[in-house]
Order: structure tokens, then sequence, then C-alpha cells
């Protein structure tokens, strides 16, 4: 379809004083008067041209092209992470079962401190040894470089639910799941995607130099040192050591897909009802505070993600406010209790925090 564009360039509008009636409210104009004064105003029309489409469709039919090299290594990973589960109750050493559940929490950490509140959003700011400890923390999660997550993520919130969306939750809970990874891109996935301002990502020298060094770097944090902590520090087997860190793994990566699954699916959704994205407590609990996902995709700035903040269920938050309080974190931003209940009477549902019906909508 072809559109006229046309600019216009006017001096501010006069009021008539018998009818105060602005003038300049019924747009196009050619001319206007009133019996005081004249307004001119100028035309300029420029060439059509073809406006480039800028609407994404939903879930257009498509045809799934298998990556067999990711079907075959998370068919892999997910099999040592049951086995792994089995020698969790059957011969390891609690030793290395703690150290693997430390090993969760610091990785998760790691994504939803790291690649998700501080890089992707920039919803506050870090100095240099705090950025690098969450550089280290997150290559344990090990769910491709912070770069490459930090690109699918801004593309998920610019056109979220879309077939722009790396994660596209119009085409069902596996694909929005896991099903993503297991299929080549979406053609409107890499057209967006070069389109996405990622300047202050590629200039940074600490995601730099994890992107330069990510195999040996990467294997190091995620595989390596969790495999030889447990063997050389406590004798525990080589196999219970490595398919226990798998199952650690495996479990990142399912806790931290559940976002994009779990909240687009089920849940209430107090600020826009309008979006798929919902808020779930489960997903919360499992992510340490990611599951406020409404509340997120509505302020995506707020560096809690949540309207409740600190609280048992967003340890996150609490990890950025400790380093804030040591210097280490700063310029953390948040949204007005004000405007989030405008936004919540403008747009929500009607339930509140807990899910349950709020009786300032009733």
């Amino acid at each position: 379809m072809e559109y006229m564009c046309v600019s216009k360039k006017y001096i501010e509008p006069p009021v008539c004083e018998y009818s105060g009636y602005n003038l300049n409210s019924n747009i196009p104009i050619h001319a206007v008067a009133c019996s005081l004064e004249k307004m001119r105003t100028e035309i300029i029309t420029e060439t059509k041209e073809e406006i480039p489409k800028t609407l994404v469709s939903q879930s257009a039919p498509r045809k799934y092209e298998l990556v067999y090299r990711n079907l075959i290594t998370f068919g892999y990973w997910h099999v040592a992470a049951i086995y792994g589960l089995y020698l969790c109750f059957a011969e390891a050493k609690w030793k290395t079962i703690v150290f693997d559940l430390v090993l969760f929490m610091v990785a998760e950490v790691g994504i939803t401190a790291g690649a998700h509140r501080l890089w992707a959003h920039k919803t506050y700011k870090a100095r240099l040894p705090l950025e690098i400890l969450l550089m280290c923390m997150n290559s344990i999660a090990f769910q491709n470089t912070v770069i490459d997550w930090v690109r699918d993520h801004r593309l998920h919130h610019k056109y979220s639910d879309t077939d722009a969306d790396p994660h596209n939750a119009s085409r069902g809970f596996f694909y929005s799941h896991v099903g993503w990874l297991l299929v080549k891109k979406h053609p409107e996935v890499k057209k967006r995607g070069k389109t996405l301002e990622m300047f202050d990502i590629y200039n940074n020298p600490v995601l730099k130099f994890q992107k330069k060094f990510a195999v040996p770097f990467i294997g190091m944090m995620c595989f390596g040192l969790p495999t030889l902590i447990p063997v050389f520090f406590w004798a525990e087997s080589w196999s219970n050591a490595w398919h226990i860190n798998m199952l650690r793994y495996v479990t990142n990566l399912n806790v931290t897909f559940m976002v994009n699954s779990v909240a687009h699916i089920w849940g209430n959704k107090p600020y826009d009802r309008l979006i798929l994205p919902a808020q779930n407590q489960m997903v919360s609990l499992a992510t340490f505070g990611e599951g406020f996902h409404n509340f997120h995709h509505v302020f995506p700035w707020d560096y809690r993600t949540a309207e409740l903040g600190n609280n048992n269920l967003n340890f996150t938050t609490k990890f950025i406010d400790f380093f804030a309080a040591i210097g280490w974190a700063y310029d953390l931003k948040s949204v007005s209790p004000e405007l989030i209940q405008q936004r919540a009477k403008r747009t929500g549902d009607g339930t509140n925090l807990l899910g349950l019906k709020d009786v300032a909508f009733k």
C-alpha cells in the first residue's frame, strides 16, 4: 500500500475570541481564518514511497526446520539430568548435592540480576567488580553468551508474542519453553534482530571478553570446575560429579524457560489484561523473582521486576539492594506507586497481587 507523506509547518493557531475553539484541531488543514486574524499554514507534500511494514504477524503458518545438533544436545542433557537425579538418591555424597544447589542459585542470579535486569533492561548500573562477578555467575548458567541473550530478550520485549519474538508464546507451551531452540529462527526474528540497538552491549569490555572466549571460559565455568571440585575436594566419583552437575544445569535452563512459557500462559494480569505475560508466583519462587511477568512487561525498566519489590519471592532484588548498599550497584530505577495504580485501574484485570479480586475495582 502507498501512502502520501505530508508534513506541516505552521505558526501557533489563534483561538477565536467568540467561540474558544482551537482552529487547528481538524487535521489536515489547508488554511484557517478567524474573524480577527488569519493563520497561515504551509503544506509540504513529499514524493510517494512505499512505507516498510512495521507490524509483525502473531503466529503465521510456518515450516519448522529442525536443528539436529541442538536436538541431540538437549536430548543428552536431559537424559543425563534424569540419571543425575537418580544418583542423588542412590550414591552421591551430600556435599556434592549441596554444592550443586549453591551453584544453581549462583547461576540463576547470574541470569536474573545480570543478563536480565542489568544488561538487557539497564534497570540499574554496576561498577566493574560487580559486572565481572555477574558475568562469571552468568557463565555458570550457560544460556548462550550475555550478548546473544540480551539480543534475544530485547527482541522478545519489542515484539512480544509475535513472529519476531524468538520464543513466541502464541505458538504454544512447548515452542515457547524449548521448541524455539530446536528449530531454525523465524525469518522475522533475523530481520528484526538487525534493527535492535545493541551498542551498549557490543562495546562492553566484560561482555566482549565472555563472547571472545566463550568456549573455553563458559565451558570451564559451567561444566569443568563444577565437575572437578567435587572430585578433588571430597573424592566424589567422576560420574556422580558430572551427572549431578548436569541435573543442576538442566534445572537452571528449565527454570528460566518457565518465564517464557508458564508465565506467558497461566496467571492473573493486574496491570495489563490485553497481553499474554501474567503474574505467576510459582515461577517467581523458582526464578528468584522473575515471575511477576505482567508487571515486568508493563514496566520493564523497574529493577525489582515487581510491585512487591523486596519480598520473599524476589531474592534477586535483595541481591541488587545489597550491592547498592556497598556501592557496587547504583542508579536503581523503579516505578512510583501512583503510576502503578493508575495503570492497574486503566488496563488491569481487577485482581490484586495475590490474584484475588481487588476491592478497589468493585
